[in-house]
């Protein structure tokens, strides 16, 4: 479990050159709460606090999907079928968005930038905490698969700790972006977003190979055995 965790804080480090393009411009967009260095360090980083904080909450919600088929007896399958998921994720782009296009969820998408645009009038601390809140809601298809790994933990704790791992991950470059503005160049970007796609390949085997139970310490350990037999004297 431990190298899951290690791929969740890696997926959000390598990640977050994706998240430059997608939510740099809020971040760089934030109200100024304070024009003091130590007030900016404070309100960017309470910024990224919120979206680890609603990473987090989803991880708490998403556990107890997980959970539910460990107490099934259905862990090993759910984590074939999440690391089948993510796969097809990344080898069909042209169909992420399928689910995420609904007219409801679009509805619920627009309320949340509704809600973003009055926050960004509010120059107090707490309103910068609440945009990283609504942050870590937006669609991201990058969160996505981090929520897919998530269910695959089965379990509360542990899916709690895997999305903030990957909230953790995100927090040196999405701070930097909001504290510096856009400091790595688009040249660098490109070259650690090609390497995505292989991270998350790499963990997707990870949890398929973990799914088989092949009874390799760490990476693939037979969750189930059988009862050992019972002598009758």
């Amino acid at each position: 479990m431990t190298g899951i965790f290690a791929i969740a804080l890696l997926m959000g480090a390598v990640g977050s050159m994706h998240c430059i393009g997608m939510c740099g411009p809020i971040a760089m967009s934030l109200p100024v709460v304070s024009n003091t260095a130590s007030g900016k360090f404070l309100y960017t980083l309470l910024y990224n606090l919120g979206r680890i904080v609603t990473y987090a909450c989803l991880g708490a919600v998403l556990g107890l999907l997980g959970a539910s088929f460990a107490l099934a007896g259905l862990q090993q399958a759910l984590s074939i079928v999440v690391g089948v998921f993510i796969l097809l994720f990344i080898l069909f782009p042209s169909h992420r968005w399928a689910l995420f296009t609904s007219g409801k969820m679009q509805q619920l998408f627009e309320k949340l930038r509704s809600k973003l645009g009055v926050l960004f009038f509010q120059k107090k601390y707490q309103s910068v905490f609440f945009i990283g809140l609504l942050n870590g809601l937006l669609p991201c298809g990058l969160v996505y698969m981090a929520i897919a790994g998530a269910i695959s933990t089965a379990s509360l704790t542990n899916s709690v700790l895997f999305m903030a791992a990957f909230g953790l991950g995100t927090l040196p470059v999405m701070w930097s972006v909001a504290f510096f503005g856009s400091f790595i160049s688009l040249q660098t970007r490109r070259v650690i977003k090609k390497a995505y796609p292989y991270l998350m390949v790499l963990m997707a085997c990870l949890l398929i190979v973990r799914g088989l139970g092949l009874g390799i310490p760490y990476i693939s350990p037979q969750m189930f055995t059988e009862p050992a037999a019972v002598e009758c004297h």
